[in-house]
């Protein structure tokens, strides 16, 4: 079986973070791992308490999983401090994991801060040259690449920008720009591909950004090519919101598991007969 490592932060309400990593991870048949770097107090309705891991600790983490269980593939989320961004990229290298996915997490759904000023100086200088590809939002592309997003022009232009900051590809979410269709570009470094799809109108969006990285990295390490591992991200991220729960009285969450057929339940009884 595969193996992927996630190394973000844990959501308590179980709609983004690790939590939605994993699902995501099951869904796709793909053993899923975690390194914590910070744990999270939130719901639907936002962040009420953070607490960044020492770097240390992430990093011991991740050196176990490593060590012992295998990485075909690693997502990042938040990585909340400067001194956890460095730990982070130090074991990417010092272990040697590939099919690498950062997904620059910066801000929660509900508008909680969840990287600090000089993580993202970090993040920019460190991570992203070590990263297969990255896939910010259109926000947190505009903090990486240093302009407005306010079209696809725009977003071609900041996805060269950011190339230039060492990563082998970029794709930019445009679940945050304006359009019929929500539309992720990707960048290679010579060629764009547009992921098109209707805009879906539906309260339950929380965690999208972290379901969309982390089936990447699941399609990464069963061993499909970028490009064929951003169309399915899309598409699964698509069916996961239309299916999405409307829990709590904030940002519903997806449906990770809305294409795998639900176990048919039957009584103790009936199964101890069989």
């Amino acid at each position: 079986m595969k193996k992927a490592l996630t190394i973000a932060g844990s959501d308590s309400g179980g709609g983004a973070g690790i939590q939605a990593d994993l699902k995501t991870f099951a869904a796709h048949r793909v053993y899923g791992t975690s390194a914590i770097t910070a744990v999270t107090a939130q719901n639907t309705l936002g962040v009420t308490a953070v607490q960044a891991l020492p770097a240390d600790v992430v990093t011991a983490q991740i050196e176990a999983v490593a060590g012992d269980i295998g990485v075909d593939a690693v997502k990042t989320g938040m990585l909340a401090t400067a001194a956890i961004v460095e730990a982070v990229a130090a074991a990417i290298d010092t272990l040697e994991l590939a099919n690498v996915v950062v997904d620059p997490v910066m801000i929660a759904k509900g508008g909680d801060r969840l990287l600090e000023d000089e993580a993202v100086t970090a993040l920019k200088a460190e991570l992203l040259r070590r990263a297969l590809v990255v896939t910010p939002n259109a926000q947190e592309a505009e903090v990486l690449a240093g302009m407005p997003i306010a079209s696809l022009d725009d977003a071609r232009e900041a996805a060269r920008r950011i190339f230039r900051l060492g990563p082998n590809a970029v794709i930019i979410k445009g679940g945050h720009l304006p359009g019929p269709d929500a539309i992720d570009l990707l960048y290679d470094g010579r060629d764009f591909l547009e992921l098109r799809g209707p805009r879906i109108a539906t309260p339950n969006t929380h965690g999208t950004g972290c379901t969309f990285a982390a089936a990447l990295a699941a399609r990464l390490a069963l061993g499909s090519s970028l490009r064929a591992a951003a169309e399915h991200a899309k598409q699964y991220v698509s069916g996961a919101m239309r299916a999405g729960f409307a829990i709590g009285g904030g940002h519903g969450v997806l449906d990770h598991f809305w294409n795998v057929p639900a176990i048919s339940l039957g009584t103790p009884q009936a199964a101890g007969r069989q």
